[in-house]
């Protein structure tokens, strides 16, 4: 399956007709696939394609129904539960294989530990990993305990395992979902660095542009089925974009909807301050979405939450039609029309050991009680409509929501807040780790909310999709926001002239 100038080099790894079934579930159909050596490939798909399941069973951790893989031209049968690294082939995880209560330095050599005499050789450990974090540009303390670090010192360690273990072939799942461009140009630059030395890659992403810039060869699932492998060379982002779909897509962004400018204001938000946000204040109209913007970091989230309930306020105040709202109350905010959808679908937003109903109706409980109880019909008729009006797409209705593919739990997590009918919808980072023809889905929806009257607020870090939904846009930096963009500002050289200061119009 090699191609074109490709076919002098033999493929280090090789999957030769992969099929895969959960249960009478079958996710993938019959696969080919293969790496170079020093190469990087991208694996891509709509969410549900099947491209987690092929990593896994490529790597280990899950074991393929029928087919044969291939190590060096070897039939292999891959070792279970990561064993597979002293063969070489290492998983860098999307949700991360790291225990809280090691170091950095304990979580690289884990398994691995060094010794001298009978003891532990701690000092050649620090060392090593302080040279291999060096070596990523990364600032972090060898010492720190993990449960210290952010999410995307989180993917640093990940990657800086990966390249300890001098690595024949990595996969990477979203390794670039929740680090910053800076942070994601030096990983870059380290996976270029190691594929000179011959170390290949597995690079899965939704992100087109990046698969432009870093990739070698392109390969596309559909539905379980391999559509196409080709070089990222003979490809744009538009043809790839099709042959994950199966169809073009003409529109990702719908027209925007522009609230009269004596619509009613639904939410105003004065002077407003927590720990690290300072003085924030805004208003959002019925029937507008408004765009939050701003690096990871400059506090849009912590803002919003405060806004929500979720976290306390200092100072400020936030009125909802013109009502104040006490802080620190959820409910509340809840009963009188707001919703907020956390970015964090896996760890604050859905019980993954749980099935989709249990997850729909989990903050509207008291709209499915009968008589004191749970009922049921009331509940399954919920998960039909959120199923039709969401494109809730899975084989088995008894699936546990871990098992869903990204895109599937993203549209559920949606259904869920909209469950309670807010007025007022905060969406943090909609489209993180979900496939473009998802996106376009979520963006329609978006836009069709507004519509209705319905007032949306976009925390994204995505800046041609708060450039493309949103009429006004604000741009935060280090907890203060630092513009209100609207019209022809809305634009990404304006929008980061804010966001690094070096611009800046709103009052401190």
């Amino acid at each position: 399956m090699t191609s074109g100038g490709d076919a002098g080099r033999a493929p280090v790894l090789s999957a030769e007709r992969i099929s895969k079934s959960f249960g009478d579930v079958q996710v993938l159909f019959s696969v080919d696939f293969d790496v170079l050596p020093g190469e990087v490939h991208a694996l891509m798909g709509e969410n549900g394609a099947g491209k987690s399941t092929l990593v896994k069973i490529l790597s280990g951790f899950e074991q393929a129904s029928s087919g044969t893989i291939l190590l060096d031209g070897e039939p292999v049968v891959l070792p279970p539960n990561g064993a597979a690294e002293a063969l070489g082939i290492v998983l860098i995880h999307q949700e991360f294989n790291l225990a809280d209560h090691l170091t950095v330095t304990e979580s690289l050599f884990l398994g691995r530990e060094v010794t001298r005499l009978g003891l532990l050789a701690r000092r050649h450990m620090r060392a090593e990993t302080r040279r291999v974090l060096d070596q990523l540009g990364s600032r972090i303390d060898e010492n720190a305990l993990i449960s210290s670090l952010s999410v995307a010192d989180k993917q640093m360690v990940e990657i800086a395992k990966a390249i300890s273990r001098r690595a024949r072939i990595v996969f990477m799942d979203e390794p670039t979902a929740v680090l910053s461009r800076d942070e994601t140009e030096v990983l870059f630059d380290q996976v270029r660095k190691l594929r000179a030395r011959g170390t290949s890659f597995v690079f899965v992403s939704h992100k087109l542009d990046e698969v432009m810039e870093l990739t070698d060869r392109v390969t596309v699932l559909r539905d379980g089925q391999w559509v196409k492998t080709a070089p990222t060379s003979a490809l744009d982002g538009e043809a790839i974009a099709q042959l994950m779909v199966g169809r073009e897509l003409s529109s990702l962004y719908p027209t925007k909807h522009e609230p009269d400018v004596d619509e009613e204001i639904v939410l105003s938000v004065k002077d407003l301050s927590t720990g690290f946000v300072k003085n924030a204040s805004f208003e959002l109209k019925r029937g507008e979405v408004l765009g939050f913007s701003g690096l990871i970091g400059s506090g849009r989230t912590e803002l919003m939450e405060a806004v929500a309930g979720l976290r306390p306020r200092l100072a400020g105040e936030v009125q909802l039609k013109g009502v104040p709202l006490a802080p620190l109350d959820f409910r509340e905010a809840n009963r009188r029309g707001l919703a907020y959808m956390t970015k964090d679908r896996k760890g604050k937003g859905l019980l993954l050991g749980e099935g989709m109903t249990a997850n729909l109706t989990l903050q509207s409980m008291e709209r499915h009680l009968h008589h004191g109880y749970l009922d049921p019909a009331s509940e399954a008729k919920a998960m039909a409509r959120a199923r039709r009006r969401f494109d809730i797409r899975v084989r088995d209705d008894r699936v546990r929501v871990g098992r869903m593919s990204g895109g599937n739990q993203q549209k559920l997590l949606l259904a869920k807040i909209m469950e309670v009918e807010p007025q007022i919808i905060i969406i943090d980072e909609p489209t993180r780790g979900i496939d473009v023809g998802t996106k376009q889905q979520i963006y329609h929806f978006i836009a069709a909310l507004a519509r209705e009257g319905r007032s949306i607020i976009v925390i994204s870090s995505e800046m041609p999709e708060v450039i493309g939904l949103c009429t006004r846009v604000a741009v935060m930096r280090e907890g203060r926001m630092v513009g209100m963009l609207e019209g022809e500002e809305i634009n990404e050289q304006t929008i980061m002239r804010y966001a690094a200061g070096l611009k800046r119009q709103m009052a401190s």
